[in-house]
């Protein structure tokens, strides 16, 4: 009988808990674009997540690349107008909590996927038959459908980005999957008038029409990328054992009240900010023509500039943050920097071209160091509902602010809508300086370096291959320690019993030196 050497003992622990067949792989499963392992593969799927929400974002803001014309022909002022978003968002302040519920404990995320790429679907047509009927009540309705599954699938294509990256390339993924779902705001902004005015019928709300259906095609695009995710998501649990590798844990909606307070404080931020953008890019082209006096053409690209810059940006941003980590930092100077380009347009007639830049640049990096925080302060077992009731948070805040915006705009004009954009934004600076001190009074997990969460999670998952308690305790002494919680063993081995510490993940340190009573 042969003796394995530990080396080789640790590389066959891994094999057996990683599930992988490798030694019974031959032709395509053997080489990197087929195995659900390798790199290249996992990169491919990722192209498949990133077009899951082009539909999505085509389609959300129709209204906001046809404004004046929806107003014209619809004959409606613009808080109506508004509506068409604030009934988006209003069905997701409770669908978005219970729809990552739902991929937690019912669908799944596969199902779940399919499902809510559906409901756009259907919202979208309906949207457009409204248009076709000159029924600005059914486009309302249409509009309703779509927000079920709009922040769903949002919350459906962060799930699978953390399933498949969770890790050393999170943040490049969450980026990714941003630049693409930008690129289809950016493809509606800059072609959606151009199709309105290219087609001609007897009347100009059949033309709407024709231009809303052109959106169905895409979301259609969607439907088909979520079976492609569904079946490969579904062999790669099958080649590397996955499923038998879950937690088993069962989450309840009343784990939240239980989630921590620096994920409280990051749904705070996410809606002050978000709050900010988007309703503003939905009354930004007559902003950018009334104001600057720009053409229709100019100010609809000035409007998508946000969009367009995300396209190459969240990309590059996201791989920043992988490689710098400081999530905590780069959210600060992205909400300080659009306070800058909002104070700039509301107080300043430098060009519109600069501070849209600037807005689109910091909007850019804040998706990429933000979202990807929350999977470091919950587990992954929890994570479809953490991300759901952050969606359900953003969209009541949206919901909200877009009609308060369009109520301001109605009877104070534009200046006062950029002070109430300021003073959102003012709100989520001070909440990410009290994050960082909630933080680092916690280990300082959301703001390491790269080198310190790369050795963080290596350690984690070197614990994963060990089976005894001791070799667990003996993994966690040498794992860098917090100056807390070196002080919380130090005051043990003296005899003075410490506050509990914890390792930045929820979970009690071991003691290093047994208490003098025991």
């Amino acid at each position: 009988m042969s003796i394995q050497s530990p080396n080789e003992d640790k590389m066959e622990t891994k094999r057996l808990l990683n599930g992988t067949h490798e030694d019974n792989l031959c032709g395509c499963g053997s080489s990197a674009v087929c195995h659900p392992a390798r790199a290249p593969h996992r990169y491919i799927m990722l192209l498949f997540m990133c077009f899951l929400s082009f539909g999505s974002y085509f389609c959300y803001d129709n209204p906001a690349a046809l404004q004046s014309t929806i107003q014209q022909v619809m004959k409606v002022d613009t808080e109506q107008f508004e509506l068409l978003y604030s009934l988006y968002s209003w069905p997701n302040v409770v669908l978005s909590a219970f729809g990552g519920f739902l991929i937690d404990r019912v669908f799944g995320i596969r199902w779940g996927t399919i499902i809510f790429t559906a409901i756009i679907l259907i919202g979208q047509i309906i949207f457009a038959m409204g248009a076709q009927v000159n029924s600005f009540l059914i486009m309302q309705i249409g509009r309703f459908v779509f927000g079920l599954g709009g922040e769903n699938l949002a919350v459906a294509q962060n799930t699978y980005a953390v399933s498949w990256f969770k890790g050393r390339e999170l943040n490049m993924a969450f980026g990714l999957q941003l630049s693409f779902s930008r690129m289809g705001s950016t493809v509606n902004m800059l072609s959606i008038e151009k199709t309105y005015n290219a087609v001609h019928f007897d009347k100009d709300y059949q033309r709407l029409a024709f231009t809303f259906f052109t959106g169905v095609m895409y979301c259609v695009f969607s439907m088909v990328c979520a079976f492609v995710l569904l079946y490969f998501d579904k062999r790669r649990s099958r080649w590397l054992n996955l499923e038998a590798a879950e937690t088993g844990e069962v989450v309840h909606l009343r784990d939240i009240k239980d989630f921590p307070l620096s994920l409280w404080l990051i749904f705070i931020i996410c809606v002050t900010y978000y709050v900010a953008i988007f309703p503003f890019i939905s009354l930004g082209t007559v902003f950018f023509e009334d104001k600057f006096n720009l053409p229709s053409d100019s100010a609809h690209f000035v409007n998508s500039l946000v969009y367009l810059i995300s396209l190459g940006a969240s990309f590059l941003f996201g791989i920043l943050v992988d490689k710098t980590g400081l999530n905590l930092l780069w959210v600060f100077i992205a909400i300080l920097g659009t306070l800058v380009a909002h104070g700039m347009l509301a107080f300043t007639w430098i060009s519109p071209y600069v501070s849209m830049i600037l807005l689109g640049t910091m909007y850019s990096l804040l998706a990429c160091a933000l979202w990807p925080m929350v999977a470091l302060v919950v587990p992954e077992h929890q994570l479809g509902t953490a991300y759901g009731l952050m969606q359900a948070i953003q969209n009541l805040g949206l919901a909200i602010i877009s009609m308060v915006a369009g109520l301001i705009v109605d009877n104070k004009g534009y200046l006062v809508l950029e002070v109430f954009f300021c003073a959102n934004l003012c709100v989520a600076l001070f909440c990410i300086v009290v994050l960082y001190i909630v933080d680092s009074a916690g280990g300082g997990q959301l703001n390491q370096s790269a080198e310190e969460r790369n050795a963080f999670i290596s350690a984690a998952e070197e614990l994963k291959t060990r089976t005894s308690i001791g070799e667990r305790e003996d993994l966690i002494r040498i794992t860098p320690l917090t100056a807390s919680q070196l002080r919380g063993r130090y005051l043990t081995c003296v005899g003075v019993p410490p506050t509990p510490d914890h390792d930045g993940m929820g979970r009690l340190l071991p003691l290093s030196c047994p208490h003098p009573l025991k």
